[in-house]
């Protein structure tokens, strides 16, 4: 049980470690609204626990099935509906990514308006 516990609290951490590793790349992104930039962090968050934990329950239901055939058929569908989880949680990682390129990419673009505005105002000094 100890040896359980402690597994689950290394999968805490590592959890944390990668939220707050996401967090860091958001925080890069200055031209983003704070609260754009929370949820992303919320859903990035929900998308890794959801795939650890179905990653857990797949591997769980996989060693149970090992002893024979009618546990196969038993817990085929379950373990399906796991892998399609973990699946969900991926697409939803890159299209946060997506979406992060996305800013990141808006933030390094020039615009010509604000370039010929911002000439004009030293022509003007």
């Amino acid at each position: 049980m100890a040896k359980e516990m402690t597994k689950a609290m290394d999968q805490l951490e590592t959890i944390k470690q990668k939220v707050d590793t996401f967090s860091d790349i958001l925080d890069t992104l200055s031209s983003t609204e704070e609260k754009k930039k929370l949820l992303w962090k919320e859903i990035y968050e929900n998308a890794v626990v959801d795939r650890e934990n179905a990653s857990m329950l797949f591997t769980d239901a996989w060693q149970h099935m090992q002893s024979g055939t009618s546990e196969h058929m038993s817990l085929g569908t379950t373990m399906t509906k796991y892998l399609e989880r973990m699946c969900k949680s991926n697409e939803q990682i890159l299209r946060l990514a997506d979406m992060i390129s996305k800013a990141e990419e808006q933030e390094s673009s020039i615009d010509s308006n604000d370039l010929f505005s911002q000439i004009d105002n030293s022509k003007t000094r």
